[in-house]
């Protein structure tokens, strides 16, 4: 079993403004996913683009959008999102704080999208 503070873990920068961390993954011996907590700061988002694998979302706090192909959602604390695989898509901060929210996808992918 693993106990931990997310904040402990090391943080990398996706894109300007953006960072995220692999709290949960192959290192700590998980057989199916990864478990990521993301930061985007007031004004900045992660870049617009799709995978060929699936990934859940949980909003930890912030306020934002996350925007598809079609439409764009409203995000808040407490909303879920899931992203179907090849769905294009890109999360943005409109509020005045960070946006923070958990992402899981599955091990077999690549940890940083």
């Amino acid at each position: 079993m693993k106990v931990h503070n997310y904040l402990n873990t090391e943080a990398v920068e996706d894109a300007p403004g953006v960072l995220h961390r692999v709290v949960i993954g192959a290192d700590d011996g998980a057989p199916t996913f990864i478990m990521r907590v993301f930061e985007v700061k007031s004004g900045s988002s992660t870049p617009f683009h799709s995978h060929s694998w699936e990934h859940e979302v949980f909003v930890l706090s912030g306020k934002g959008i996350v925007k598809g192909r079609e439409k764009e959602r409203l995000l808040g604390e407490g909303t879920v999102v899931f992203v179907a695989p090849n769905e294009d898509h890109c999360f943005i901060n409109t509020g005045s704080g960070p946006l923070r929210f958990i992402c899981v996808i599955p091990l077999s992918r690549t940890p940083i999208e």
